[in-house]
């Protein structure tokens, strides 16, 4: 039996939040987002038809159009309004996976015997309409890839299907920027060699495709030709992450100790974005040498940058630690969580930000976490000559 995966997308969505609160804004560019030197977090199909797009510098979107109205942003009200998006669609979907804040997908494999799946879907995202306001628009096909390429095509308001049979044909003609995985660098890199279209990565051999890129080429190669068996993972709201460190010997030593945070902040953080989580909630917890506890914790606004979270972190570390005797034990947890990225949180830091968190993520992804760190926050302890000769070397 095919699959039926259905991929849904909330359109514009901080944009729909934003007029769902104030029906001012609506027929209006519109772009939400922060500072001169910050940039698109997202934007209005008013906006778009000037040649606005998200993660664009807010200065040079507003070139393109002066008369757009800028607006900082809420993560408060669209973490609730996700929220309330994802209680309506998991109370009817059998199998749902929320990728992101406005990001779905479900898994509704069969139920083509009881009902018509896309006559079920589409009663679904009318019911998101109804009772949230917010607008949905959706596809149905035999994968992730397929069903997320085919929204992107369809929006807004296209909903489409994509039969088993149908799915070549209809991923022929796209740019290979469509497909997931396929970044700015990938993409130049093959159109360089005249690779362009969908069609033509698909019939490259897969081998070749793989030397040319990577690890990542096959995966590639595989949804060029229509091909994911990744399964909808079931959705489950966590609610933090946190990590301690317990010193081998109990520390006084303030200049030791907060490396030892930042360390353990920028580990935390990329497992944030990794998992595209951001965080409201911070909680830093000490343990003196008496055993006796202590925590302090801040509100901030919704993040997962580590210079932000280090910021706070620092600072609550400040308050907490007053008795200046030895530490056995010092913790973080990040709580409060929503499903985000980095880059919907630039309401105030910069495209040169942007860039060197992108950067800085993907050498961890590729090379490992300990590929590049912050200065302050590694810690290099070589034990024996051969090992300082080698650092040296």
């Amino acid at each position: 039996m095919a699959r039926a995966i259905v991929h849904m997308d909330l359109d514009t969505f901080f944009v729909s939040c934003e007029r769902l609160t104030n029906s001012e804004l609506n027929g209006i560019p519109l772009i939400i987002g922060g500072g001169d030197r910050g940039v698109v977090a997202s934007c209005s199909y008013e906006a778009r038809y000037f040649g606005v797009r998200s993660a664009m510098p807010i200065h040079m979107a507003m070139k393109l159009c002066p008369q757009a109205k800028i607006i900082k942003g809420d993560m408060e009200l669209y973490s609730q309004l996700s929220h309330d998006v994802t209680q309506v669609i998991q109370e009817k979907a059998p199998i749902m996976e929320k990728a992101s804040i406005d990001e779905f997908y479900l898994d509704i494999t069969g139920m083509d015997k009881f009902h018509g799946s896309y006559k079920w879907t589409n009663e679904l995202a009318q019911s998101v309409i109804k009772e949230t306001g917010l607008p949905i628009s959706f596809s149905l096909s035999i994968n992730k890839t397929v069903s997320k390429i085919a929204t992107g095509e369809g929006k807004p308001k296209g909903n489409l299907e994509i039969s088993e049979n149908d799915v070549q044909a209809f991923l022929n003609p796209l740019s290979i920027q469509k497909i997931p995985m396929v970044g700015t660098v990938t993409f130049q890199l093959l159109s360089r060699i005249g690779i362009r279209t969908i069609q033509t990565l698909s019939e490259m051999p897969a081998e070749v495709l793989q030397r040319m890129i990577g690890k990542n080429g096959l995966d590639i190669w595989k949804k060029a030709n229509g091909i994911d068996n990744t399964p909808v993972e079931p959705y489950t709201e966590r609610k933090s992450i946190s990590t301690e460190n317990t010193f081998s010997q109990d520390t006084i030593d303030i200049e030791k100790l907060k490396r030892v945070l930042i360390g353990m902040v920028e580990k935390l953080a990329f497992q944030l974005r990794s998992e595209q989580w951001i965080t409201s909630t911070i909680t830093v917890k000490i343990r003196y040498a008496n055993f006796d506890t202590e925590t302090k914790q801040c509100k901030i606004a919704y993040t997962s940058a580590d210079h932000i979270l280090t910021k706070n972190v620092m600072e609550l570390f400040d308050k907490v630690y007053q008795r200046r005797m030895r530490l056995r034990l010092i913790g973080i947890r990040f709580s409060g969580l929503v499903r985000g990225t980095y880059q919907i949180d630039l309401f105030e830091d910069t495209q040169e930000m942007l860039s060197l968190y992108d950067a800085m993520d993907r050498m961890k992804k590729r090379y490992g976490f300990d590929a590049v760190m912050r200065c302050a926050g590694a810690h290099i302890k070589p034990n024996t000559k051969d090992e300082i000769l080698k650092r040296i070397k």
